[in-house]
């Protein structure tokens, strides 16, 4: 009964939040309303009052609501799978696959080589050389569940926003190689030996297993799509596989040291590609999948807010690694997607704005960090506790930014939801 109370308070205190900014007048997403609501329902704000249902008392509390957050994260991938069209990939399809490749490259390389610089300035104490590595990796990393969420809010639409969900999604694949390299690199530098399959043959299998995955599922939903006659058939249908899907993605085979396992991100985002270039229903069951979804979301960004650890504020080490973390990755973001764009001949418009646009970071690089687990008690907290920092700011910052990014571009038209409501209403009345 406490985790039904606390779901609902924490959607209606998402939900109030939204209001509170419109009445201040403070125009940023609602994507930034559900975090900051969230870290006021969570452990260090309504959390403290110790009362059963008000708040998240602890941090177990949030992780014991991580059946609702991947379900969440596995419907935002199946949606970005609806990016990946057959006739939009063959227009933006190369230039995407560059950029997307080619940013992500250039966040890891460059914090990389600034977190090495501070190694040799702090000292191995502060900072271990395997940590250093590792952040690199996780800096390739983009979220994608803000970004979609922004895109979704203003209707956003244009060059920018063409090409940036698709780099988004690429984002995982290229993530989860970059960062399997360096986590075996960073382990072998612990006193390790360096391990060719866990290196390159186990993050290769990962990647294929999960698209050959997401593929069968999505042929199998079109197949079956076509024996039910009602719309509203089909979306109960799509959305008992995307859950099917997310379940199926957290299986784990191990012979011997070669692991097959999945990412659900890319399994889902198979999915929905697979079903939104094969299903004549597609476009329909997406659009009543995106209202079925809204409160999930919703519930998604509060719980993630509540996640958000203010406890790391309490080390100045950690705030100063932090911040140059979050400065130097933004960077190679930015340079990234502008150097990349400009030597695809996109528009001066997405050269501009592109790279502002990735950098939120949230879920994929938390996923990271537990697996660097497996590095030695110092460098494993480090880098969890920077990491947790750095997404502390780019939760709070970044869907404004993104918001910001893509109105420059002119691909967001402002208009409130108030003054809508009162166009339909005096449309109506007319």
């Amino acid at each position: 009964m406490a985790t039904l109370l606390v779901t609902s308070i924490a959607l209606l205190a998402g939900l109030l939040m939204t209001r509170v900014f419109k009445y201040l007048k403070l125009n940023f997403p609602d994507v930034t309303a559900f975090l900051i609501a969230g870290l006021l329902v969570g452990p260090y704000c309504l959390g403290r009052t110790g009362i059963d249902g008000l708040g998240f008392s602890t941090m177990a509390d949030v992780d014991g609501l991580s059946v609702l957050t991947n379900t969440a994260l596995g419907f935002i991938a199946f949606a970005i799978g609806n990016e990946f069209r057959l006739s939009q990939l063959k227009q933006t399809g190369k230039q995407a696959f560059v950029i997307g490749i080619f940013q992500a490259l250039m966040a890891a390389l460059l914090v990389d080589a600034s977190m090495i610089l501070l190694h040799f300035i702090l000292g191995e104490e502060v900072l271990p050389l395997p940590a250093t590595i590792t952040l690199g990796a996780i800096a390739s990393a983009t979220a994608p569940a803000a970004t979609l969420m922004v895109v979704r809010q203003y209707k956003a639409k244009g060059p920018v926003t063409d090409l940036l969900l698709p780099i988004v999604a690429l984002d995982d694949a290229v993530g989860l190689i970059i960062f399997a390299v360096s986590i075996g690199i960073a382990q072998a530098m612990e006193g390790g030996t360096l391990n060719v399959i866990s290196v390159i043959v186990n993050p290769l299998l990962e990647i294929v297993c999960s698209l050959i995955l997401g593929a069968l599922m999505g042929l199998l939903l079109t197949e079956l799509e076509k024996i039910f006659f009602s719309n509203s058939n089909r979306l109960s249908l799509s959305i008992a596989f995307v859950i099917m899907t997310i379940a199926l993605a957290s299986i784990r085979i191990e012979l011997g040291s070669v692991e097959i396992s999945f990412s659900s991100l890319l399994v889902c985002m198979m999915l929905g590609t697979v079903f939104c270039n094969m299903s004549e229903f597609s476009a329909d069951i997406m659009g009543r999948a995106d209202k079925w979804t809204a409160p999930l979301f919703a519930t998604f960004f509060v719980v993630s807010g509540a996640g958000l650890e203010l406890s790391v504020f309490r080390y100045p080490a950690i705030i100063m690694i932090g911040i140059v973390y979050i400065v130097i990755r933004c960077l190679g973001k930015f340079f990234g997607a502008s150097l990349s764009s400009r030597a695809t001949h996109c528009s001066e418009t997405v050269q501009k704005y592109l790279g502002i646009t990735l950098f939120p970071q949230a879920g994929v690089a938390l996923g990271m960090v537990v697996s660097a687990q497996c590095l030695g008690d110092e460098s494993a907290s480090l880098i969890r506790n920077i990491i947790l920092f750095s997404v502390l700011v780019y939760e709070l910052i970044g869907p404004m930014l993104t918001k910001m990014a893509l109105t420059k571009a002119g691909e967001i038209v402002e208009a409130s939801a108030d003054k809508k409501s009162r166009d339909r209403f005096q449309q109506k009345k007319a």
